[in-house]
């Protein structure tokens, strides 16, 4: 059912319908313009207010529903909206969120909480606890990832609507192929994936999947 014409009232429908949503949000929500890099000060305000209503617009589309987020965006933006903290995992980390560089301990701490940004532990620079540090410490995310495998452990057999926004194949582990395999032993799912350019839905699931080949962020911004 891949209909790249979907209109946005049938993804309301389905969540209005659902049990359960499955939100999955990646590059695409990344700060940008135009996909470059962010920077003149009018072009920042312009990318900033437009993710902002992005997320604005999401929280409308489910805040009376079951949700739970997956993001593999490290910027840590998500965390500043109405959406519940709680019902967030952040597996690829949090650019606000502090570790030691060296990885001498697993303690994180929170960003200005230790003011020299200087592990007090061994004297190493602090970094941001992401991939992108070069020795990632996972425990920062782990407890909530923990609660995001019960939760979707609850979610077989319910009407679930997985809704996948900007997510491509940089940590297909992550999202893609997760998301595409719960659509595929849930029997009552509807898959909706929106990427600008890899809306591709897999054919194991086609009959109960959308792929809407549309920037996510603009598309959701439109929606309520």
């Amino acid at each position: 059912m891949n209909d790249r014409n979907v209109q946005k009232k049938e993804i309301c429908t389905a969540i209005s319908k659902a049990e359960k949503v499955l939100i999955g949000i990646g590059g695409e929500w990344r700060l940008r313009e135009d996909g470059k890099k962010v920077r003149s000060r009018r072009l920042k305000d312009e990318a900033q207010r437009a993710l902002r209503e992005g997320y604005e617009s999401l929280y409308r589309l489910i805040k009376d529903k079951d949700y739970y987020i997956v993001t593999t965006l490290t910027d840590g933006a998500i965390y500043d909206t109405e959406l519940a903290s709680s019902r967030i995992v952040a597996p690829c980390g949090n650019i606000h969120w502090r570790q030691c560089s060296k990885a001498c301990t697993k303690d994180i701490w929170e960003e200005g909480e230790v003011p020299s940004d200087v592990c007090p532990y061994c004297g190493a620079p602090m970094t941001g606890n992401t991939l992108e540090a070069e020795a990632y410490i996972e425990e920062g995310y782990l407890p909530r990832w923990e609660a995001y495998k019960q939760w979707q452990a609850g979610t077989l057999n319910r009407r679930l609507v997985i809704l996948e926004l900007g997510e491509g194949f940089k940590l297909p582990t992550v999202i893609r192929w997760p998301f595409e395999k719960i659509a595929f032993f849930n029997q009552k799912s509807a898959f909706f994936r929106i990427h600008k350019s890899l809306s591709q839905i897999p054919k194991e699931v086609e009959e109960r999947a959308w792929g809407i080949g549309a920037d996510s962020l603009e598309w959701i911004r439109g929606m309520v």
